[in-house]
């Protein structure tokens, strides 16, 4: 293992050509740990037969799992529990079939807090058909919150079971993994804010209609779309001017560091409710930001539909850069990991970038304020590993020979349930 100071203009130089350079630094040193020898978990190091051991771990695990009691309970029975509560879902498959496996619409209720289960039981059959109607092909999934309060998607307990779901539905429902959509309205909008800013890795892109952000930050929407939507009248709770905020929170995180791919939407003379559920040209204002700051109420139709401005996106699993803030997560999951990052839920403060280049054979990461270890997780498609891997931690090189192991192919194909996030090798940062 090699270890120095890599020089400025090196790494200016490998920044440039490994995505956009975030103003992130941190004064505190970090040691980059070589993983130990995996003896006979070793694999074959090239990159050719990595890709056929990896294909294989995949289906190894999609086969014991499809014969796990309890997928095929869950599975069967559309009812998914976890400690004290239970979720559950009604699923439609639409359409044949694509190539690449189908998309899948994860769709949320509104309703939130009440005495009894009868308004949220209500809204969820709503929503059964509500974003459904006008789809042409996909898997259409309308989750029932885990309890009636008013965070009744976003309960910690909540997260796990969307991980769930989405391994299942892969599973069982050849939904392509990188086609996976979250859409929402009213207690269901609150949830995509929740749920997008802590799993967006999971998700092509997202919609949110009529929800409140209830102050979440969203810089781990770096890599991952969305659609806000609200009406011009949505007073309560300030939704409408809120959307808004949000929206041009966005624009200026957009101006700055490029990625965050959003769309604002402020419906012309409408409330809570307005037409976001059918694919026809309702108005919208020209300029969510002007109507916010101006009171300009300009306005030109647009087609609001969700599914129609999220099929624009698929979810590239190793983006060339991502940004991890370590302050929005949801440590009831088991997982984890955030793209190719992992980190144990005590690492809670602080925002990671990374950064890697197909030839480069490094990779690039630059944090500020984190606080603990976290980890780089590699994989075939990023790295040769007959070559030496570079790994760039806040200015400092290390060169490291690394050997691809089947223990950690195993343990990250079982964790995510993702056949595009499984890794050979993990270095531990400290």
């Amino acid at each position: 293992m090699k270890h120095r100071i890599i020089s400025v203009l090196t790494l200016a130089v490998m920044l440039g050509t490994m995505g956009t350079a975030m103003s992130y630094a941190d004064e505190r040193d970090f040691q980059v740990v070589a993983p130990e020898d995996p003896g006979e978990y070793a694999l074959d190091a090239d990159t050719a037969a990595l890709g056929q051991i990896r294909q294989e771990a995949w289906e190894a695990y999609r086969e014991a799992a499809l014969e796990d009691a309890t997928v095929q309970e869950e599975t069967n029975s559309f009812v998914m529990k976890y400690k004290d509560v239970q979720m559950r879902y009604s699923v439609e498959v639409i359409g044949d079939k694509p190539e690449a496996g189908y998309p899948l619409y994860i769709a949320m209720h509104g309703g939130g807090e009440g005495d009894t289960p009868d308004f949220n039981d209500g809204q969820w059959e709503d929503m059964k058909y509500y974003y459904r109607d006008d789809l042409e092909c996909g898997v259409y999934v309308a989750v029932r919150g885990v309890r009636d309060t008013w965070d009744t998607h976003f309960n910690p307990e909540s997260y796990p079971l969307y991980d769930r779901l989405i391994r299942y539905m892969i599973l069982t429902e050849d939904v392509d993994p990188n086609r996976v959509y979250l859409e929402g309205f009213s207690a269901g909008g609150d949830g995509v804010y929740a749920i997008g800013a802590r799993m967006a890795d999971c998700f092509a892109a997202l919609n949110m209609s009529s929800g409140h952000p209830n102050g979440i930050e969203v810089v781990n929407l770096y890599r991952t779309p969305i659609q806000l939507q609200a009406g011009e009248y949505d007073d309560a709770y300030d939704r409408n001017t809120v959307t808004a905020e949000y929206g041009r929170k966005l624009d200026e995180y957009q101006q700055v560091y490029g990625g965050f791919e959003h769309r604002t939407l402020i419906h012309y003379d409408c409330g809570h409710n307005y037409n976001d559920y059918e694919r026809v040209p309702i108005p919208v204002m020209s300029d969510a930001t002007a109507w916010l700051e101006e009171g300009d109420r300009s306005h030109e139709d647009v087609d609001s539909f969700p599914p129609d401005y999220m099929d624009q996106f698929t979810r590239d699993p190793l983006p060339k850069d991502i940004l991890w803030d370590l302050s929005t997560r949801a440590d009831s999951r088991e997982v984890d990991s955030w793209y190719y990052l992992r980190a144990p839920y005590t690492t809670n403060k602080g925002i990671i970038q990374a950064s890697w280049a197909e030839g480069a054979n490094a990779i690039v990461i630059q944090t500020t304020g984190v606080e603990g270890e976290f980890s780089i997780l590699l994989n075939e498609k990023m790295v040769d590993f007959t070559e030496p891997v570079t790994i760039l931690v806040n200015e400092e090189e290390t060169v490291l020979d690394l050997t691809p192991d089947w223990k950690t192919l195993m343990e990250t194909t079982t964790k995510r349930g993702d056949p595009n996030y499984q890794f050979e090798a993990e270095i531990v940062i400290q």
